[in-house]
């Protein structure tokens, strides 16, 4: 029964339970068989995320396609993955960086971002 509940589970109950998961694992409190269970339920868990969001994008592509709305630009995940770690780096990565890799400051240009 819990099996078919889980196929019939949507993105976000998927997500949910993947993250349950990850949460009992991190524990390290698990015994080896259950971490190993719960591993290999997360992996499935995941796979059907990751199925459901390409399915989901292939729709918006679609729509938007048929309505000749949008252009459509492939997703860059290596260029969002560096925003989503350092964003204000992603930003300045256009600018001249000096040899500590910081963003150079032009002679006579004011700081006036917030130092916090």
């Amino acid at each position: 029964m819990q099996k078919r509940k889980e196929k019939d589970q949507g993105f976000e109950e998927s997500l949910n339970s993947l993250e349950e998961i990850v949460q009992q694992l991190e524990s390290g409190e698990l015994p080896l068989e259950k971490a190993l269970e719960l591993f290999e339920e997360g992996v499935v868990l995941a796979r059907r995320c990751q199925s459901q969001l390409e399915e989901a994008e292939r729709r918006v592509d679609l729509l938007l396609r048929e309505r000749k709305e949008i252009k459509v630009v492939p997703f860059d995940q290596q260029k969002a993955a560096a925003m989503m770690v350092e964003p204000s780096r992603a930003i300045a990565s256009d600018d001249e960086e000096d040899e500590d890799g910081e963003p150079e400051r032009k002679e006579g240009s004011q700081d006036d971002s917030i130092p916090f």
